[in-house]
């Protein structure tokens, strides 16, 4: 039984007809829930029991009152954490722990440029990068988004709408570079990423944002870098990835939403009630969220 879900932009896309479910999936919007174990299907062999408190990943549903997760899809609700605290967890840390350390190989000591700093993904990278003792940097749009994200532990912020942000990341990093960018906006960014770029460094891409095209010299510039562009989502990998993406997620970072110190914490811009919905979402299209926007599900 759903209690809770949190928005993603692929909520907005996929209302708008452009980010359709994986073939299978639920054609209802959300990506993440967290609720109470209502009932277990007769292949279940884990741990899990009626009433339990869990959250999960999702390929669709977490907008309905009711939705069927395979078993390892699910994880349990950590126990300083509220479920409207856990429903901020599946979509946005999974995704920021599968582009650190399946996808970009995060290092200690490594800087890491995180756009979108102050989003649902930009906040658990910060704590993740931290977390692995490599060197957070953020850009955001407001001087209110990077205070936050500073607080959060990012090293340095960059306010992208009034500074060139691939000149504030080699001041720095000393003309090094940052060794991952973590990049959801795209296009509109492409030339500044691979200025930002240090040599041999691997930039993420996993979002759009900002278009789908650029213009210009850009493999040339990437080649004299010998960069690597790594290309990523996670709604579209197999069961059997996301299966052992949440594995070793459980296993070495959920711990640390109560043993470290300072814990591990997922970031709670708001909280809409199922019928103000739109109103939610169009708080996320207008960029004015600060960490995660959570939706209420039904009476809880």
């Amino acid at each position: 039984m759903v209690t809770t879900t949190a928005l993603n932009r692929a909520d907005l896309l996929q209302k708008r007809g452009l980010y359709p479910p994986p073939p299978g999936e639920s054609e209802i919007l959300g990506l993440e829930a967290s609720g109470v174990i209502a009932d277990i299907g007769p292949g279940v062999k884990g741990r899990w029991i009626l009433g339990s408190e869990v959250m999960a990943l999702l390929g669709g549903g977490g907008y309905a009152e009711y939705v069927a997760v395979p078993e390892e899809h699910v994880m349990p609700v950590p126990s300083p954490l509220t479920l409207y605290q856990s429903a901020a967890l599946p979509e946005a840390w999974l995704t920021a722990y599968q582009l650190l350390h399946f996808i970009a190989k995060v290092k200690q000591n490594e800087t890491v440029l995180i756009h979108a700093g102050a989003s649902g993904i930009g906040t658990a990278a910060i704590q993740l990068v931290c977390l692995s003792r490599a060197i957070p940097v953020v850009t955001a749009g407001s001087a209110e988004k990077l205070k936050f994200a500073e607080q959060m532990g990012a090293a340095a912020g960059i306010n992208y709408k009034e500074e060139d942000f691939s000149e504030k990341v080699l001041q720095f990093t000393e003309g090094k570079g940052a060794d991952v960018i973590l990049d959801c906006v795209g296009g509109s960014f492409w030339e500044k990423n691979i200025c930002s770029l240090a040599v041999d460094g691997r930039w993420v891409l996993y979002g759009m944002l900002g278009g789908k095209t650029a213009d210009g010299d850009l493999l040339g510039k990437l080649l004299r870098k010998r960069g690597h562009l790594l290309c990523s989502l996670l709604r579209s990998r197999s069961l059997q990835y996301k299966a052992e993406l949440v594995r070793s997620f459980t296993e070495q970072v959920l711990p640390h939403f109560q043993s470290t110190d300072p814990p591990l914490q997922p970031v709670i811009d708001s909280v809409f009630n199922m019928e103000d919905v739109e109103m939610a979402h169009q708080r996320m299209e207008a960029n004015q969220n600060i960490g995660k926007i959570i939706l209420k599900i039904g009476n809880s």
